[in-house]
């Protein structure tokens, strides 16, 4: 490529550069890089993104090894066509460097910000493994999940005329609401979905299935009236 100058800057004298600013080093895997090139910059971390019309929202996990994506991870909430967008996402994203994914549409607003949000990180030496010797193994992205691989998700709807409703948490699909004399919540019972359909996956009948994944949490067992928040 034949860089142009401007007639101005022809006829200038040279003045010499005297110091010299290399990089500032930055924490990777457990060392400090002065990293000068894509494939110097390695790191696990996560990020997070919007959509314009705000939504849908997705959380995107990926794993950098030399510059290159070796595991990607990616969450959407909110919007019935992310999780497409997601699963093209999926298979365009490992293999690419991060420079290469910057820059590669990925089919959804809400994950190209959370790239971007992390491209930001990793050069910046932010990851989540900067200071892990290392970094992590690929396929860590997974233990995010926990057992049976379901990304933890809140769901909770509420009106100022009849109160909150419990929907889903972390533990799992929300089948009951215990309330005590006040009607206030003071416990629930849920399902584990990702338990309950790995069971049934190994041949465990409905059944047995069902009410093994069943749990409780806080003080449903105090509760003075059960609702069913879907109905009730």
């Amino acid at each position: 490529m034949t860089i142009q100058t401007t007639k101005e800057v022809q006829e200038m004298c040279c003045v010499c550069k005297g110091a010299k600013h290399d990089p500032a080093p930055i924490p990777q895997e457990g060392e400090w890089t002065k990293v000068k090139k894509i494939e110097e910059i390695s790191g696990l971390t996560h990020g997070c993104g919007c959509c314009a019309p705000q939504q849908g929202t997705c959380k995107l996990t990926l794993n950098v090894k030399e510059g290159i994506i070796q595991e990607a991870l990616i969450e959407t909430l909110g919007c019935s066509g992310m999780t497409h967008s997601a699963a093209m996402a999926g298979e365009i994203l490992p293999g690419k460097t991060i420079l290469e994914a910057l820059n590669t549409d990925l089919v959804c607003d809400a994950i190209n910000v959370a790239m971007r949000e992390l491209f930001l990180q990793i050069v910046y030496g932010r990851t989540q493994t900067a200071f892990s010797e290392n970094g992590l193994p690929i396929g860590a992205g997974l233990e995010d999940l926990g057992k049976g691989l379901r990304s933890q998700v809140g769901t909770i709807h509420s009106t100022k005329e009849k109160g909150v409703r419990y929907l889903e948490l972390a533990e799992g699909y929300i089948l009951e609401l215990g309330l005590d004399a006040n009607n206030e919540v003071i416990g629930y019972k849920f399902i584990h979905l990702g338990k309950f359909t790995a069971a049934l996956k190994k041949g465990v009948d409905y059944k047995t299935a069902f009410e093994s994944n069943i749990g409780t949490y806080g003080r449903f067992a105090d509760a003075v009236k059960v609702i069913d928040p879907r109905r009730e």
